[in-house]
């Protein structure tokens, strides 16, 4: 193998001597001293390959095509990405299980699981499978679960077993169960579940109907359980939560599709040169004198050859001559860029948690310049938005406003650093609002101990007889549990909840309640209640609710107090619930009871029974208060909300939550504002009613212009106006600046996202959430972002990048987003510039050369030129490139805008670099033809130019202008920057002069031998580089230069601001400072203090930096749509 490759190379002849001795019938001497010569044996070989070499010689002849360098290159990125996908679900399939077989309990793993098994799940663990649930260790046989990993939800839900199942506690009881399930096949319902369990007893079969409340879903964790048991019904990928995710499918970004289109417009070009110069030589070859000159005489056979054979060879021969106009290597840049550019976001520091000890994740490298042209953000709000933690702030109390300081009520007006015996002891009103708070609710608490009351321990040791215990609340709602343990922390704790019983401890006095009635919480009523029986045997109701459902039914207490007080708490984004309590008298009491038991005990229209029912007890309160709650948000959400539509980004909210806790965390954090009109679409049943709903909210949008409006809509409504009504439904959310989808199951999310990806305009849509009910449309959308949370790492798993907060967006859009589309925007305008200039002069020579197919370049230059001598240059730009400095892009969300709509991929740009590259080349080749090929003696020897000499200046010339090309658009330059780029013209004349100045052996012709020395050594050759070079860039420079002064852009603009100022601009002075004079920017700082009061210190900046020439222009886009600085609040002015 070594000798035949050295064979190849010329290295090595096939024989050593220069003669070869034959002899007759083989008689070699017989002397020891003769050696035998080696012959080719008789066997003729026209195939290429043996079985022996096939596979390495093929790999080598392919990949001497540098376009097939790309196909390996898609190969390797793609299985490494798919690789780590299935890394991800390799580690859920192979979690370990326990399941019943043959009597024990056997560990195995998940994806062993089948339909029928019975699987045993311990506490804090997820449900590996959806499981009808059998029994669990509390004896009336339900768990509590938390499907926020599904539907967003943090709070607690309770599940049952039927009777007859639930007392199989054991695994010998289990392997026992004689039962069947029957239920519907997989659907994708969350919310939905219909089967029966039939259960054979003593020989008896007993039938129990199963719903929702039923099934454990996939994804699912068990809370405050210690077990469960549970049967298989789906398993795999009919699970609903699989059923939830939308199919993994290729996302193709929008500069990939005009690539596509760019490549098709080039081909056209390409076409048309091989057809125009296959025409034009049949028409210069119709003189007989250039059909058969006298020194190329034609054969017979070609003479009586077809001419239509003649005419598609000549054709084919044009098409591989021109076929460098197709840049086939841009796609190997292209990937490499992409691949390479995805490791600065992992890089980013900005991008790490610190807390979380968590960096920013990139899964798909393919859609690093989508984030630059994001236009509508779809979020999830629990875990995206908040941090699933919502803390007690202020309450309302008989008419006087509270705030909880260091487990103490301080009233308005006192300061918490009052002496302790200045504060006035909790009596009355006090004491009957925080029982009424602590006993209003369906809270479950967890012991970490043992019954720890039970052996008369006392949990709470603090100053005022309290402090954290070793139980833990769960609730079905996160206000629940910070109200108990606001409450506790005050003083009033509930510490026991056995089945009716429900026992609280005020300030270290234990008493005990006898809980009668539960009225649960249902979205019509607003409100929740029960009905105890007090230690001193009276029956009393607390209820709490919306204030809206409340205070129509109080008749005593300080209604119109509460009333403002409310407001004031919903003003600061807290979360509101107001109090009340009614009194029975005996009489009353046993009208009441006898009423729900009917209700509740009815066959027939037991919800509107109970409905009434409820209506008869919840009257004639007696007011006691209001709480406000803050759901935490995470870290500058507002900030970020408001930077992204100060970038032209439209947010959506997305969520399973309810309407009002949804309202509620969208104005504060900024999503809704104060100001903003609220639009809703909320529980209509019918088409007739959600069509009319619709016209009457368009007909309000097309009546008020001037405010902003913000829309509200629901679940089934959201069903309801997809179905029939998408048009009118994508009109009212496209005039609307916010939107709020509530109640919303998973694959309603994907399918909002799809209804906007699908809309005419085509806009580019990010979805971002954190949970395994984000999935489908993380993956519907263009950009799928995950966040690593509480929930699982589903979200993670199936995204294209992952960050750690939801802060973390507004650099990764606006800095991230906007360096890598304009890095691979001039990458691909480039690669099609120049091979522009590389081809067009090689397209011109043929009118010099009677279109006989002569190539202008050596067969080398032709094979480097996009591999060596201007790759390495474009590469390093489109991997450091930065037009304007970070914070000022952060700082100055509006830049984002300049990039929108893929501005720089524009028909209009993209012609802009192709008629350059054709000016370009035609300057190359008659720049030099001009030069030079009138006077050929200008070598330094005296001999004549010959056509590689020429066909080499011309090479020369358009090497070193391409790449002085591309360092006229660096704006951003490196040490890698400066190596590159001077380092490939010296590489292109270090190789020129070396490959021309060796007789390589191994090559056919020696074509280019001494040529490039014999050119350098003309003073005339150097004068026509120089001359050539700057008559193509000087125009260039030119252009720039007047453009930047007299018509710059905001981007040109603010690369003017140091990177020093850029970190101290304000928020309100990106908004307002431009270009020309300051009346404009006065104006509106003027406007926005007498509104908010808060901006003052904004316009003084603007005064302060004319010197910048940065203030408002009547030319510059005001995006007049965009009204959100007109309606500012004063928190959000002061944050922005």
């Amino acid at each position: 193998m070594l000798r035949w490759i050295r064979q190849q190379l010329g290295f090595d002849p096939p024989h050593q001597s220069d003669t070869r001795t034959v002899y007759v019938a083989n008689r070699f001497p017989q002397n020891g001293h003769y050696i035998p010569q080696r012959f080719a044996d008789n066997r003729i070989i026209s195939s290429k390959y043996t079985v022996w070499n096939f596979v390495p010689k093929n790999l080598f002849e392919q990949f001497r095509r540098i376009a097939n360098f790309y196909f390996l290159i898609i190969f390797l990125v793609q299985g490494y990405e798919d690789w780590l996908r299935h890394k991800a679900d390799n580690e859920v399939n192979g979690a370990p299980v326990f399941v019943v077989r043959s009597g024990s309990l056997v560990q195995t793993r998940s994806k062993n699981i089948r339909v029928g098994d019975i699987v045993r799940v311990a506490k804090d663990e997820t449900f590996p499978a959806d499981l009808v649930l059998l029994s669990s260790d509390r004896p009336d046989g339900t768990c509590h679960i938390t499907t926020a990993s599904l539907d967003g939800e943090t709070n607690l839900k309770t599940h049952y077993s039927v009777p007859e199942t639930s007392v199989c506690q054991s695994v010998s009881q289990l392997e026992a169960l004689q039962a069947v399930v029957e239920c519907q096949q997989p659907e994708a319902d969350l919310y939905r579940f219909v089967g029966r369990m039939t259960v054979t007893h003593h020989g008896e079969e007993i039938v129990r109907p199963l719903g929702p409340e039923n099934l454990l879903l996939r994804g699912a964790r068990l809370k405050n359980t210690k077990e469960i048991f549970g049967v298989a019904v789906y398993t795999g990928m009919e699970s609903k939560m699989a059923l939830n995710y939308k199919c993994k499918s290729q996302k193709r970004s929008a500069v990939e599709k005009s690539m596509n289109t760019f490549l098709i417009i080039y081909l056209i070009i390409l076409l048309s040169e091989a057809i125009l110069s296959t025409i034009l030589k049949y028409a210069w070859q119709a003189e007989t004198k250039w059909d058969e000159p006298f020194y190329n005489q034609k054969t017979e056979a070609e003479r009586n050859s077809s001419p239509i054979l003649k005419f598609i060879s000549d054709f084919l021969a044009f098409l591989v001559l021109y076929n460098f106009i197709i840049p086939i290597s841009l796609y190997v840049t292209v990937e490499m860029q992409k691949f390479l550019g995805s490791f600065f976001i992992g890089w980013d520091l900005d991008l790490y948690h610190e807390e979380s000890d968590q960096k920013a994740q990139v899964n798909t490298s393919d859609l690093n310049e989508e984030l630059g042209q994001v236009e509508y953000v779809f979020t999830d709000k629990t875990g995206t938005l908040t941090e699933n933690e919502m803390q007690f702030r202020e309450c309302s109390i008989n008419g006087t406003k509270y705030r909880e300081v260091n487990g103490k009520l301080i009233p308005e007006g006192m300061t918490d650093d009052s002496p302790d015996g200045s504060m006035p002891p909790l009596m009355g009103d006090e004491l009957l609002f925080l029982k009424a708070v602590s006993l209003c609710h369906t809270v479950q608490i967890s012991y970490d101990q043992s019954d720890c009351l039970a052996v008369g321990g006392d949990p709470f040791s603090h100053a005022n007889g309290f402090s954290s215990s070793p139980m833990e609340y769960y609730a079905s709602s996160p206000d629940e549990k910070a109200l108990v343990e606001a409450t506790k922390r005050i003083g009033v704790a509930f510490t026991c909840s056995n089945g009716d019983t429900m026992e609280i401890k005020t300030f270290g006095k234990s008493e005990k309640y006898k809980l009668l009635h539960v009225l649960e919480f249902d979205p019509n009523r607003r409100r929740m209640s029960v009905i105890l029986q007090t230690p001193s045997g009276g029956k009393v109701l607390f209820t709490k609710g919306a204030e809206s459902a409340i205070l129509p039914f109080t008749t005593s207490g300080e209604i119109e107090k509460t009333r403002l007080h409310v407001d004031e708490f919903a003003l600061k984004g807290l979360r509101t619930l107001v109090v009340a309590c009614r009194h029975f008298s005996p009489e009353e009491y046993i009208d009441v009871d006898k009423k729900l038991n009917s209700a509740r005990t009815a066959l027939q229209q037991r919800e509107e029974r109970l409905q009434e029912a409820f209506s008869y007890i919840e009257k004639d309160l007696q007011l006691l208060g209001a709480t406000g709650v803050e759901d935490k948000l995470q870290d500058k959400v507002q900030e970020t909300i408001e930077a992204l539509r100060l970038a032209g980004i439209k947010v959506w909210v997305l969520t399973g939550d309810k309407h009002e806790t949804a309202v509620s965390v969208s104005l504060s954090c900024g999503h809704f504002h104060r100001t903003m009109n609220i639009l809703e679409l909320l529980q209509q049943h019918s088409d007739n009613e959600c069509a009319e709903q619709l016209r009457t909210l368009s007909r309000r949008l097309r009546d008020d212009h001037v405010i902003q409006h913000g829309l509200v809509v629901d679940g089934a409504s959201l069903s309801l106006a997809l179905r029939e009504h998408e048009k009118l439904f994508m009109e009212v959310c496209k005039n609307c600046s916010a939107v709020l989808c509530c109640r919303m199951a998973p694959l309603q999310k994907a399918k909002v996202v799809r209804l906007l990806k699908t809309s005419p305009e085509k806009p580019i849509t990010l979805a971002i959430g954190d949970g395994a009910n984000d999935v489908s449309m993380i993956q519907e959308a263009h950009v799928g972002i995950g966040i690593m949370g509480k929930e699982g790492r589903q979200a993670v798993r199936n995204s294209d990048y992952a960050i750690a907060r939801f802060k973390f967006l507004a650099k990764l859009l606006l800095v991230h987003g906007h360096f890598y589309y304009i890095r691979i925007a001039t990458l691909v305008q480039y690669f099609f510039y120049k091979n522009v200039c590389f081809i067009t002069p090689q397209f011109l020579y043929q009118f010099f050369c009677l279109f006989s197919q002569q190539t202008l370049y050596d067969s080398v230059y032709l094979t480097l030129y996009n591999i060596c001598f201007t790759s390495l240059p474009i590469l390093v730009y489109s991997l450091f490139e930065q037009l304007v400095h970070p914070h000022v892009l952060q700082n100055k969300p509006g830049l984002y805008r300049d990039i929108s709509k893929n501005s720089l991929l524009s028909f209009r740009t993209f012609l802009y670099w192709t008629v350059l590259g054709f000016c370009h080349a035609f300057v190359f080749f008659f720049g030099s033809y001009i030069l030079m090929g009138e006077d050929t003696t200008l070598m330094g020897n005296g001999q004549m130019f010959g056509n590689w000499t020429f066909g080499t200046l011309v090479f020369t010339v358009m090497v070193i202008t391409v790449t002085l090309k591309l360092a006229l658009e660096t704006h951003f330059w490196t040490w890698m920057n400066h190596f590159v780029t001077w380092g490939s013209i010296a590489f292109y004349f270090i190789f020129s002069l070396f490959y021309g100045g060796i007789i390589w052996p191994f090559l056919h012709t020696q074509d280019m031998y001494f040529v490039f020395v014999q050119l350098l050594s003309s003073g005339s050759a150097w004068f026509a580089i120089i001359i050539i070079v700057i008559t193509c860039l000087f125009p260039d420079v030119l252009k720039k230069v007047l453009y930047r002064h007299l018509q710059p852009t905001s981007t040109q603009t603010s690369q003017s601001i140091p990177a020093s100022q850029a970190q101290n601009l304000s928020c309100m002075e990106s908004l307002c400072c431009y270009q020309h004079g300051e009346s404009g920017c006065t104006r509106l700082a003027r406007l926005l203090e007498q509104m908010t009061g808060h901006c003052k210190a904004s316009a003084n900046n603007c005064h302060t930096s004319s010197r910048n020439n940065r203030s408002w222009s009547d030319t510059e886009n005001l995006y007049s749509n965009d009204r959100s600085i007109l309606t500012l609040s004063p928190i959000e002015a002061t944050h922005c």
